[in-house]
């Protein structure tokens, strides 16, 4: 709709007219049981510049009843008109809104999201605002730099709970009037109502005491382990305090899991909203907990990242995000108490791997992306955003030095407290505790797109001793379809010397730490030294690179890639191979080879659970099609050998057992799935729980094992949500045509899914080993994909978009196809975006199938 999509333009235009005072707002979900619609009344005060003239306020609704601008009624159906209510006539200084209108529940993961739990049947409901959508929910000015107080009145069902970001009060005839909220953006505004559990504490030091919060819904509290998640809260408020020299800035914290969430939390101030799939109904590894505390310290670090200070536009967006995803692992890392010291490890295996994947697409786009509207932002919460930015930050520290990295932002937040700022401003403030002027640092790493690859070029004497040593910085050619010039950027990096000891580990000797610039960086600190067995190019994972490994490091590197002491440097050796492998330099063949001479001997969990998730992946998409089955087959025999080889209850065995659930394929490795089942065979210390037999049934429903009834069957044992979700990924998995065409038609011809179990159809309806049945779903694909990105909201249109994707067709005939609908269904740009990633995916995948046919030769 034309006025949905609200651009920077008409942003700026409206920030320069309009200073907003406050909110106040008053819904009345005394329905919410049932469904449907519900009241809302938004009075809104707001200060006009002088010259008066004429604006908008924004709104999602079914229906307006009301407008009343500065005591006068307008007409509510001439003045609203496409999620937009005209103003005009506004007065120089203060004026007053109110609008009247019925909002509408939803079950998409937007506005106010409304699920009923199977379990007791009552109701629940959460807002999720970020980016556009408070104006689902009452009228607001939607956009970060119009900052306002908001004062919440709910009437909720009796026996219900309302949490909001301010304290909760007590209610009235089960009326809840919360006291007006600091000056924050629309976005972080919250509101979760219904019958939902809670555990409470505080959060004492200093004279400082803040009232801390935890909800779930009872069908999940006997899973919720409260200590442990107060305990890392506690560990974050310490930690971020201290280094950022501000205290927290509002009256309560509270972390309420929700169910059905679509991403996996959301900064609301003092009201932080994350997935209740972070609340483990059975034994998970500890990779799962590191993940979760990560989670958990990423938003409350938005609380002054974000909240305290915001954005004036989403172009900004990466300063939130990076910061966020940056904190959570220095504080995991150095947090005194901290569970996972080794959070820069699962930073190098996760976020860098996730970045340097985002950035090798069309799509590509500097940190600092143009973004013009808001539908630009809709599809740039991506690897750029949260992962590239986070690993320049990480450059960033080490290039002013973390003391001053810290004193900037301490001078950041106590500038601009409850305002707005630019990327300028924090830059100005490191400026100003550095020394350093950062604006060509700027230039070159935020306001540019790409990758650099770095290689080491080594020479030695006939005695072993380096003679020459210089580092290539190489700044390969963007992504046809992406805008901008390659760049070779300033680096900080680290090089480490690691050598076999005695015990034939992998042991770092030597360490240089240096500044790589332009082309070719010579470092004359290792000349004349004694040429080790491995040279590691940005060791301890300072800069953000590509790093290849000269010939003589990586055939060590192949041989004792577990045999490095420390976790970090093998999860750079990992990184470094798979995305060579990605870049079509290491066959699949090869790579599967490595990680099977070396996963044994890995330590870190995460590391493991990313190889086997990467093996699978290499296997269906980057191995030669005529291959494909004889490593599947090797691959799948290891991992059955390596669970039975785990040690009992340990997070490698769990692991072990997931991978081989997700790849088991002869009729000896199925039956041995269906005996785990009904427990006629046993793996000692193997607890086939509730979430790994879903693991198995789906499987087995997959490979045709398992039908109907048996998912029937399944589900009785766990009726509920999650249940739900599990077997409608089992039902979608069957390998049928009645199957498929029934996932199809519930997604895809149907609106009525909610998010979760749409997102749980598309999991099961995609299979990698079932590529003739979808082959003719290619077509349709095409056929319905406009038609369902103009009728859905964005979160449903975009998992259809990317979910339902014909990634596993890795042909020249699904990029032609692709490329013949691009230009003929003149895609929006995020639509086409969307696609556009997608089909690199599979030009990818062809050319590693190449070099996979290549190396076989």
């Amino acid at each position: 709709m034309p006025g949905t999509n609200l651009t920077r333009e008409e942003a700026r235009q409206r920030a320069t007219l309009l200073t907003v005072d406050s909110y106040e707002i008053d819904l009345d979900l005394t329905g919410a049981q049932e469904g449907g619609t519900y009241r809302s009344v938004t009075t809104v005060r707001f200060d006009v510049a002088e010259g008066g003239g004429e604006s908008f306020i924004d709104l999602v609704a079914p229906t307006v009843h009301e407008v009343t601008l500065n005591g006068d009624a307008l007409d509510a159906a001439e003045v609203f008109q496409d999620s937009r209510i005209a103003l005009p006539g506004l007065l120089p200084g203060r004026n007053v809104l109110r609008v009247v209108a019925d909002c509408a529940y939803t079950n998409t993961g937007e506005g106010l999201h409304r699920f009923v739990d199977p379990v007791d049947d009552q109701a629940y409901l959460y807002t999720q605002f970020e980016v556009p959508d408070a104006r689902r929910v009452f009228a607001s000015f939607e956009q970060p730099d119009l900052k306002a107080t908001f004062r919440f009145t709910v009437k909720a069902p009796e026996g219900w709970t309302v949490v909001s970001n301010s304290p909760t009060p007590e209610p009235k005839d089960n009326v809840w009037e919360f006291e007006p909220t600091p000056r924050i953006s629309s976005y972080i505004t919250a509101l979760i109502v219904g019958p939902y559990h809670s555990v409470h504490s505080v959060y004492e030091k200093d004279g400082q005491s803040v009232p801390l919060g935890i909800y779930c819904r009872p069908s999940l509290a006997e899973h919720l382990d409260a200590d442990a998640i107060f305990e890392v809260t506690r560990q974050g408020f310490d930690w971020f305090q201290e280094k950022f020299d501000y205290r927290y800035p509002f009256k309560k914290y509270d972390q309420l899991f929700v169910p059905e969430f679509n991403a996996g939390a959301m900064e609301n101030a003092g009201a932080v909203t994350i997935r209740d799939q972070y609340v483990f109904r059975s034994k998970v590894t500890d990779a799962a907990y590191e993940v979760r505390a990560a989670t958990i310290l990423h938003e409350l670090a938005h609380m002054w990242f974000g909240d305290l200070v915001t954005m004036e536009w989403w172009n900004d967006l990466w300063l939130n995000e990076s910061f966020a995803t940056y904190a959570e692992a220095a504080c995991q890392a150095d947090a005194p108490g901290s569970k996972w010291p080794h959070s820069w490890t699962t930073f190098a295996n996760q976020m860098k791997t996730w970045a340097y994947r985002q950035d090798q697409l069309p799509s590509t786009h500097p940190i600092m992306a143009d973004i013009s509207d808001l539908d630009d932002v809709l599809v740039n919460f991506d690897g750029i955003t949260y992962a590239k930015g986070a690993s320049v930050l990480k450059q960033l520290v080490a290039y002013v030095g973390e003391e001053a990295f810290f004193k900037g932002v301490q001078a950041y937040f106590k500038r601009h407290a409850f305002g707005n700022t630019r990327l300028s401003d924090l830059l100005g403030a490191l400026e100003e505790t550095s020394g350093r002027d950062l604006k060509t640092w700027s230039k070159a790493w935020l306001e540019t797109a790409g990758i650099n690859v770095l290689r080491p070029e080594i020479e030695t004497d006939a005695n072993g001793v380096i003679t020459s040593f210089a580092i290539r910085q190489e700044a390969p050619a963007l992504p046809t379809g992406a805008k901008g010039e390659p760049t070779l950027r300033p680096h900080r990096i680290a090089i480490g010397a690691y050598d076999l000891d005695g015990d034939g580990k992998l042991v770092r000797g030597d360490r240089v730490e240096l500044d790589v610039d332009g082309e070719l960086t010579a470092v004359p600190q290792l000349v004349g030294k004694a040429r080790p067995a491995v040279l590691l190019l940005n060791d301890d994972d300072l800069s953000y690179a590509k790093v290849r490994l000269d010939e003589q490091s990586l055939a060590a590197v192949t041989e004792h890639l577990g045999d490095f002491t420390e976790s970090l440097p093998r999860a750079l050796c990992w990184a470094s191979a798979w995305d060579m492998t990605r870049d079509a330099e290491l066959a699949t063949r090869d790579y599967l080879s490595l990680v099977l001479s070396g996963i044994g001997k890995e330590s870190d969990i995460g590391v493991v659970q990313s190889l086997h998730r990467q093996v699978k992946l290499a296997i269906d998409q980057y191995a030669a099609p005529t291959a494909r089955e004889a490593l599947l087959t090797r691959w799948t025999e290891a991992t059955l050998a390596h669970l039975r080889a785990a040690e009992a209850g340990s997070d490698h065995q769990l692991a072990w057992a997931r991978a081989f659930a997700a790849t088991a394929r002869t009729p000896e490795q199925l039956d041995l799935l269906d005996a785990l089942l009904d427990g006629t065979q046993t793996i000692e210390g193997l607890a086939v729980d509730t979430e790994l037999r879903w693991a198995f049934v789906q499987r087995l429903a997959a490979v045709g094992r398992f039908g109907g009834s048996e998912i029937a069957a399944e589900y009785e044992r766990d009726k509920t949500a999650a249940g739900e979700r599990h077997a409608a990924t089992a039902r979608a998995a069957r390998p049928t045509e009645a199957a498929k065409a029934e996932a199809w038609e519930s997604v895809v011809e149907s609106d009525k899914l909610p998010n979760a179990v749409q997102e749980a159809v598309i999991a099961g309806f995609v299979q990698t080993d079932q590529r003739e049945l979808l082959a003719s779903y290619t077509e349709r694909y095409f056929d319905a994909l406009k038609d369902v990105w103009e009728s859905r909201s964005h979160e449903m249109a975009q998992q259809i978009a990317v979910g339902l994707y014909p990634a596993v067709q890795v042909s020249q005939d699904t990029l032609d196809r692709t490329d013949a609908w691009l230009a003929s269904a003149e895609p929006n740009a995020a639509l086409r975006r969307l696609v556009s990633e997608s089909r690199s995916g599979v030009e990818r995948a062809l050319k590693a199938q190449a070099a996979d046919v290549a190396a076989a030769e």
